[in-house]
């Protein structure tokens, strides 16, 4: 047998987690195409199998183990790569595992693909950058990230946190805040662009924040430059906190290249629970920047995340923040019990909720999500919207596709045509359990 070496070993990355996450994967997959690894699809065989984890909560710590224990099923002589934040946080919880041959935390990345080779070949070989400088060229980045990566780009702009909510561990695994220089930020666009992505997403753990770090720079000056020095026909931004919506901010969404979605992540509807999470606004902040968003675009997409059953929450406390986030409207809400993360100032606080109140608190806040989820989409009925398409489905027994629009909201449509990686006006239908039908106006644009 061929001893393995990166001329001939195939890598799999696998991806929990956020959005950052999904930019730290992609930027890996660069990385091993660039020392002339080969980078195959999630489920293929493989040589090297890298999975970037998420360690938000017990429930991704316990979904990376066993995707680790999975991997190694699959193939015994393989590498197995834990990465991410999971490591960064408790490394000898998964050196200790039979199934990962390497655990690298966040700020180890960088160095990843260079152990990965010396495990494989003792780094005995010539630099694949002396051999082949055409190997450093841009290549596609297929299977990076999650399907329809190659039409929607993750590029980070903001790395770490210095917030240190009670509940989050990301300060501890992702460092204090530092944002990445604007030239290389459009930079990374032009290149995805290049290579035939359609929309970027601008990911980090504290957007609103960008820029502190750099003189004469801000998020909204980062957007006006992109806007300016990049062609990419969608921008999307991931995340943004009640109190950095400005009126400045929302006036850059004039460009229609700005998505009207925003992810605001209000965390809890309650003013004594927000407090004890230590988050930098109250609800009244979060109101106004719900309204402010609306009176400037009235049919963006505006979605968040709520924390049930964070201690202290009782029963009072529960009902002002399921009354509050039902007010919002939000178009879709994600839910989440609260777990308890070692390391952080929540996990010493007292009165912790059962986790048969936890459970029957997510099913309620689920559906005020549901109804206003519905609600949004049926007000969307009629009218006309961009989607990207990314996928071909089954629709109703003949040939279609799934795509989003600008305003994050998945559709479905018929049509015989190929429609990956196009943006398309559609009109937009009535909504069904996990889509909105659509009629496919005109043929996308290459």
């Amino acid at each position: 047998m061929t001893p393995l070496n990166r001329r001939n070993a195939t890598v799999v990355i696998h991806t929990h987690g956020c959005k950052l996450n999904q930019a730290d994967s992609s930027r890996l997959a660069r990385q091993f195409l660039e020392a002339g690894y080969q980078v195959v699809p999630d489920g293929s065989p493989a040589d090297v199998y890298v999975l970037n984890t998420c360690t938000v909560t017990a429930v991704a710590d316990a979904k990376a183990r066993q995707a680790l224990r999975a991997a190694h099923r699959r193939n015994p002589d393989a590498i197995v790569v834990a990465t991410g934040c999971y490591p960064q946080r408790a490394s000898e919880e998964l050196e200790g595992m039979d199934a990962v041959s390497l655990v690298v935390g966040n700020t180890g990345k960088d160095s990843l693909v260079s152990l990965v080779t010396e495990t494989l070949d003792g780094n005995a070989l010539p630099s694949v950058a002396d051999e082949h400088p055409s190997r450093l060229q841009p290549v596609p980045l297929p299977w990076a990230n999650p399907p329809g990566s190659r039409l929607r780009a993750m590029v980070k702009i903001q790395e770490g946190c210095n917030q240190v909510c009670a509940y989050c561990i990301v300060p501890r695994v992702r460092g204090r805040e530092r944002s990445i220089p604007p030239g290389s930020i459009i930079g990374e666009i032009n290149r995805r662009a290049s290579e035939g992505a359609q929309e970027v997403v601008l990911t980090g753990t504290q957007l609103g924040s960008y820029g502190f770090d750099l003189p004469g720079t801000n998020l909204a000056g980062l957007l006006e430059q992109v806007l300016s020095e990049t062609n990419i026909p969608r921008i999307r931004v991931s995340s943004l906190q009640p109190q950095e919506i400005t009126g400045r901010l929302l006036s850059l969404w004039d460009n229609p290249r700005l998505c009207p979605h925003f992810h605001v992540p209000l965390q809890n509807g309650c003013d004594t629970i927000l407090k004890a999470m230590r988050r930098r606004y109250d609800t009244r902040q979060a109101s106004r920047a719900v309204g402010r968003i609306r009176r400037y675009l009235p049919d963006a997409g505006i979605t968040t995340d709520i924390i049930v059953g964070f201690p202290g929450e009782g029963e009072p406390e529960f009902q002002e923040s399921l009354a509050f986030a039902d007010s919002l409207e939000f178009s879709d809400m994600h839910v989440f019990p609260y777990s308890v993360r070692p390391g952080t100032g929540a996990a010493h606080l007292p009165d912790h909720v059962s986790p048969h109140e936890k459970k029957d608190r997510v099913a309620a806040m689920l559906s005020v999500s549901r109804r206003h989820y519905l609600r949004f989409r049926h007000r969307q009925q009629g009218e006309i919207r961009p989607v990207l398409w990314e996928k071909a489905i089954d629709h109703h027994g003949s040939p279609g596709w799934s795509g989003l629009t600008d305003n994050y909201v998945r559709v479905a449509a018929p049509s015989p045509l190929n429609l990956e990686n196009t943006i398309t006006p559609v009109r937009l239908g009535g909504p069904s359990e996990t889509s909105v039908d659509a009629q496919v106006l005109s043929d996308g644009m290459p």
